[in-house]
């Protein structure tokens, strides 16, 4: 049987979706530099490019941040483990945020559903929360309304912190790999295709995953 998450959930579901598209437009449309192209301004900070990749990803749960181009960068500036573990630590923290977004939305929450959605929706988070987290880390826009989601409900701190690391580790060591390798290659051009790409393959591999978890007998 499908999960399908009750009517006043999808609504919830939708404006989040719908917020942040909206705020990657206006970011798009304002061609804010550390927003559309974080390498340079990370190579440019020196020391405290670890600090602000790091936040970066974070912020990501409420700002349209290129995730990709920023664990590239780490991968570019800092090598394939230490660019590896600032993208890990930088992605769980985003879901963490994220996650306690939702349970401080609780209330918002109840506010726009029944109590009988409200146990429903309890039961397939509870049940499927942790996988769906795991499997939309790769997926933009996904992966924090998720995140967000999965805070109302009664799945625990310590599931929702161990899918997300599981879900960040490989996108992690895939992008900060590709961004050491690029780095004494050319400059952040490639460093954009290559996100581009890999961007692009990891959402669908994402994208079919959370597929295959909600029709588990398909």
């Amino acid at each position: 049987m499908t999960p399908v998450l009750p009517r006043g959930y999808r609504l919830v579901v939708a404006v989040l979706a719908g917020t942040s598209v909206l705020l990657f437009a206006v970011v798009e449309a304002a061609g804010v530099p550390l927003l559309t192209d974080p390498l340079p301004t990370l190579r440019a900070a020196g020391a405290l490019a670890a600090v602000l990749g790091v936040a970066l990803l974070v912020a990501d749960v409420a700002v349209p941040v290129p995730a990709s181009l920023v664990m590239l960068a780490h991968g570019a500036l800092f090598g394939l483990l230490p660019g590896a573990a600032l993208s890990l630590l930088g992605g769980v923290g985003a879901t963490a945020v994220g996650f306690a977004v939702g349970r401080r939305a609780r209330g918002l929450v109840d506010r726009v559903t029944t109590p009988a959605q409200r146990q429903r929706a309890d039961r397939l988070l509870a049940r499927w929360g942790a996988l769906a987290i795991l499997v939309t880390r790769p997926v933009p826009v996904l992966a924090e309304t998720v995140a967000v989601l999965a805070g109302t409900s009664p799945l625990r701190w310590p599931a929702a912190v161990l899918a997300a690391t599981a879900g960040t580790a490989v996108p992690a060591v895939l992008y900060a790999a590709a961004g050491a390798a690029a780095a004494d290659a050319v400059d952040g051009v490639l460093v954009s295709v290559l996100g581009a790409g890999l961007a692009a393959t990891l959402g669908l591999t994402g994208h079919l995953r959370s597929r295959r978890a909600r029709c588990p007998h398909t």
